[in-house]
């Protein structure tokens, strides 16, 4: 089944060809499209357009939220939300379904991504199942994680992606998985304990670990 894998940066798409190399010819069109939520949409858009895809996944790093998912471990998203799509008010933050302007979120197959996650525990990958938020802008406070996690219960990963991607899976009809792995945690903005590195290895054995697992 032909897979398409959109990535943002290109580390992130050696990491998942390194992983997928295994695959053969059975491994999936990789597609780096720049970061945010607008560039993903717009490149994978592109890409839906050009090819006939059975599903898209959105690969990539990402920061991880304390309690969930720790600095090393691989999320698989339940829901991809676009975390900052609304309004502030005086009363905090209004969200765009409550605004009546569209949906906010996208609910990941069920069935899919319990059997993506057998695949992933089965190879002694450590895996947090939860909402992946999208933002445009990366949270570097303390109190904005935690305003996330207050307004997004059981959030395991923020990224800048996954709300354009699935927004442009769903155009087409293509079913859409997010998969990150933590290289820091969610919250002040501490470069020198981010794990870049680390992370783009488990990336790569996620990816190593899922050949023939990934059928919607």
């Amino acid at each position: 089944m032909p897979i398409l894998v959109i990535t943002a940066v290109t580390a992130e798409r050696d990491a998942v060809l390194g992983g997928s190399r295994s695959w053969g010819t059975a491994g999936p069109d990789v597609f780096t499209v720049g970061v945010g939520p607008a560039a993903a949409a717009a490149g994978t858009a592109a890409a839906l357009a050009r090819g006939a895809y059975d599903l898209v996944v959105n690969a990539g790093i990402a920061g991880g939220f304390a309690g969930v998912a720790p600095v090393g471990s691989t999320v698989l998203a339940d829901r991809v939300v676009a975390a900052d799509l609304g309004a502030q008010t005086a009363d905090g933050f209004v969200p765009i379904e409550e605004l009546g302007f569209g949906t906010g979120g996208f609910v990941a197959d069920s069935g899919l991504v319990t059997h993506v996650g057998d695949a992933l525990r089965a190879a002694g990958i450590t895996l947090a199942v939860g909402p992946a938020l999208t933002v445009s802008t990366i949270t570097g406070t303390a109190a904005r994680a935690a305003e996330l996690a207050e307004r997004h219960p059981g959030a395991a990963a923020e990224g800048m992606e996954g709300f354009g991607v699935a927004t442009a899976a769903a155009a087409f009809g293509v079913p859409m998985l997010e998969l990150r792995t933590v290289s820091n945690a969610v919250g002040p903005r501490d470069r020198a304990a981010w794990r870049i590195p680390d992370a783009l290895r488990a990336l790569t054995a996620a990816f190593a670990a899922l050949e023939g697992s990934l059928t919607p």
